[in-house]
């Protein structure tokens, strides 16, 4: 794993800009994929180029990270809607990074004296590949072990590391315990590679299982400072909140008083809501860019978009972003 230390240098670097949503956007441009099991993880088997497209799109919107195609993508799902071996779907999972690096490349080819731009693996929840809506609940971690959890992430997370990606996305998180399981793997087993860990939160206090936001994000940087202090490595470049309602950010980052050392990630969804019975976006869109830089004044290092938000939005909050920077 290449050393960032002065990108990657939380509160004593610069603010970077993520991508925005990808199946949403997907979605905008013709395809079909919220009422899909893999979501637009199929995509990396049917039609690769559209996701091609769409990392290029926000790389020209000014976008510092690419979020990979790995959300909703693990081996079960995989082997049980395309029918594919443990082999092929590990290839699959592979291909999301591919695919955002090939990105990366076309777009440092067209623009030489552009920003440098990083890869992030996402490493959605358990719950999103249940295609059940769990990820907004997190009642499965009441009958799941920590170890259980770490058993089912270990081979995407295994498989994006070996690829090759520039750190690690653990997002749209929302329980306290997947969020240990996945800090354990990254200390014990990938120690070498960075990562954010991202909370879904269902209102201004609480991750969307209920534990108070505040005390997740001390927990959390408590466990990776301590193993950082042994392996002389912090690996948790930030503690976030994603996929939420952007209402909520402000109270959740106001709560945790100075926030972690490190910073923290943000990048909320449209401000919709997602109708879980009939798998459709409802309510109305919010801007971003106006209330970004509240979010970097109180210690977000990393700002973006998750659902809804588009390459359109990603081109505002860079400016936002910018402005932040200059100051």
């Amino acid at each position: 794993m290449t050393d960032f230390p002065d990108l990657w240098s939380g509160r004593s670097g610069r603010v970077l800009l993520l991508d925005g949503g990808l199946a949403t956007e997907l979605e905008r441009r013709g395809h079909t994929i919220s009422a899909d099991p893999l979501w637009s993880a199929r995509l990396l088997h049917s039609d690769p180029e559209a996701i091609l497209n769409v990392h290029k799109s926000y790389l020209e919107s000014g976008a510092d990270v690419l979020i990979t195609a790995s959300y909703q993508a693990s081996l079960e799902g995989f082997r049980k809607e395309l029918g594919v071996s443990e082999v092929e779907a590990r290839d699959l999972i592979g291909r999301s990074v591919t695919l955002a690096r090939e990105a990366r490349s076309q777009f440092i080819s067209e623009n030489p004296v552009g920003r440098e731009v990083q890869i992030a693996g996402s490493v959605g929840p358990y719950g999103a590949c249940q295609h059940d809506g769990s990820e907004y609940t997190g009642d499965y971690v009441d009958h799941m072990t920590q170890q259980e959890l770490e058993v089912w992430h270990r081979p995407r997370l295994r498989t994006l590391v070996e690829c090759g990606v520039d750190l690690v996305a653990c997002e749209t998180l929302p329980a306290l315990t997947e969020a240990l399981a996945l800090v354990h793997l990254l200390t014990t087993e990938f120690t070498d590679t960075r990562a954010w860990i991202s909370f879904s939160c269902r209102n201004g206090t609480e991750t969307c299982h209920g534990e108070e936001f505040r005390q997740a994000v001390k927990t959390v940087m408590g466990v990776a400072r301590e193993r950082g202090k042994r392996a002389g490595n912090q690996q948790i470049v930030a503690v976030g909140v994603n996929c939420s309602d952007p209402n909520y950010i402000q109270p959740l980052l106001k709560s945790c008083g100075d926030g972690p050392e490190t910073g923290f990630v943000v990048y909320p969804n449209s401000g919709e809501d997602w109708d879980t019975t009939h798998h459709c976006w409802t309510g109305e869109t919010r801007d971003l860019s106006c209330e970004a830089g509240k979010w970097m004044e109180l210690g977000a290092t990393y700002i973006g978009g998750c659902c809804r938000v588009g390459p359109e939005d990603i081109k505002s909050l860079r400016n936002t972003v910018d402005l932040f920077n200059q100051n």
